[in-house]
């Protein structure tokens, strides 16, 4: 099957049974790949069905000369998990500070155990030394990104860089994080 094709299929002429083609061949691996990243099945059928319905609506954008079929919409599906991440831990932030501004909690606060503490000083430790590794690049990116939060559009405006450039620099950098960290 030339995936990149019914792409351009539904571009042209809004396609339907060329979406229905890459619905039914590529919902249930993006579904899939999701939940292996550790997501819940509903939350990753929510994603899938996101990523499909995006490349519907932005096939015109597709570059077959650029990525595959296949990294398109796979980057579409990465980049809307990251979001509904980012998302969630805004929520999250919210109701804490909705629960601290109510009134006070009258249970006591139940430390973390010590080895708990010399676990989470050792892996902090861990990460700022492989952080130190980095090229200065690398570790911008990385801190705009992870730490910052900022979108990669934002990041490549503010470094003045192309957004592929930022993307590359990211995926550089966190497999030679990866590297780092398993040994």
């Amino acid at each position: 099957m030339e995936w990149a094709e019914l792409i351009g299929r539904v571009a042209a002429h809004g396609d339907r049974h060329a979406f229905k083609l890459l619905f039914e061949h590529f919902a249930p691996r993006v579904k899939g790949f999701l939940v292996k990243t550790g997501m819940n099945a509903d939350a990753a059928e929510e994603i899938a069905q996101n990523t499909l319905l995006t490349v519907w609506r932005k096939a015109a954008q597709f570059d077959p000369g650029t990525a595959g079929a296949a990294a398109w919409i796979f980057t579409i599906a990465r980049n809307l998990r990251i979001d509904s991440a980012r998302a969630a831990a805004r929520q999250a932030r919210a109701l804490d500070k909705e629960a601290a501004s109510a009134e006070p909690d009258e249970t006591p606060d139940v430390a973390d155990s010590p080895e708990t503490m010399m676990v989470r000083r050792d892996d902090v430790s861990r990460v700022s030394s492989a952080l130190l590794q980095l090229s200065d690049e690398q570790s911008t990116v990385i801190r705009l990104s992870f730490i910052e939060e900022q979108p990669h559009g934002e990041i490549a405006e503010r470094l003045g860089i192309p957004l592929g450039t930022v993307k590359s620099r990211i995926r550089l950098a966190m497999a030679r994080l990866k590297d780092l960290l398993d040994d």
